[in-house]
């Protein structure tokens, strides 16, 4: 077995819930609602092996990415504003673009390639994207990764 670190970037609707409540137990610790491991597990469900065994391997996005490089793809329809909606919601969030590529528009569809660098005034990563996937005009967003 290998000792390279594989990350990836998942939906809430695909984490296992045991996973999810390991995020809540940290949270609930992190705020001091509650002042022990123990008091956590039990108030979300889970054992506390299992707290132990996940609480290093998962994290909510927008914790870890302050300060980071996002890549992202979207693709978008060939419409008047699509883009500079995008480009207006990353101000909105205090982003800051460091590259941005849209391919020619094949069947009325583009893809855009943008990279974002997020600062500590950004806030929520996951809360920018989701507003762009709710844009009209926006057929999806991927982050392929994360520096």
């Amino acid at each position: 077995m290998s000792d390279k670190t594989t990350y990836f970037v998942l939906k809430e609707k695909a984490v296992p819930d045991v996973l999810l409540r390991v995020v809540e137990a940290k949270r609930l610790l992190e705020s001091g609602r509650c002042l022990s491991v123990q008091q956590a597990t039990e108030q979300v469900g889970i054992s506390r092996s299992s707290f132990y065994k996940y609480k290093e391997d998962i994290f909510p996005f927008h914790e870890n990415v302050k300060g980071k490089t996002i890549t992202m793809v979207i693709q978008l329809e060939d419409e008047p504003g699509v883009l500079s909606e995008i480009l207006q919601i990353v101000a909105r969030y205090h982003a800051n673009i460091l590259t941005i590529h849209q391919s020619i528009p094949v069947n009325g569809v583009a893809s855009l390639t943008l990279s974002v660098d997020v600062l500590p005034e950004t806030g929520d990563v996951s809360d920018m994207v989701l507003t762009m996937e709710q844009t009209q005009g926006i057929q999806f967003v991927k982050i392929l990764a994360k520096e």
